[in-house]
């Protein structure tokens, strides 16, 4: 459905520097940067483009696919070690659906980063 997303951002290399060490788990990589700019993606196209632009994204919720439980749980530690804060311990949320395992990390903007995982 999407082609990518864009989240503006106060600190660039704050925020390079948080969802390069969170996304790494899921398989992101940094594609490319400059002063004001950055996108990752899995494959050669971004998918996240994180850019300084006012006014920055706050409350964003942004979800992230993961392949299976391990991985939510190594994007969580990642985002918590990069300097997110936690939002959501990894967990199965049923008020989703019964196998929903996912874990929430805000980021340096204040943005609801989460990865999941529908499988059980």
């Amino acid at each position: 459905m999407f082609d990518h997303v864009a989240l503006n951002v106060r600190d660039l290399p704050a925020s390079l520097a948080f969802y390069e060490q969170a996304l790494t788990p899921l398989g992101y990589r940094l594609l490319r940067s400059s002063d004001t700019i950055a996108a990752f993606g899995t494959g050669d196209r971004p998918e996240l483009v994180i850019r300084v632009r006012e006014p920055a994204n706050t409350a964003v919720h942004v979800a992230f696919n993961a392949q299976d439980r391990p991985t939510v749980d190594a994007f969580h530690a990642a985002g918590l070690a990069a300097g997110g804060t936690d939002n959501g311990a990894p967990g199965i949320r049923e008020r989703y659906h019964p196998a929903y395992y996912a874990a929430f990390v805000i980021d340096p903007d204040g943005n609801n980063i989460e990865a999941v995982c529908h499988v059980g």
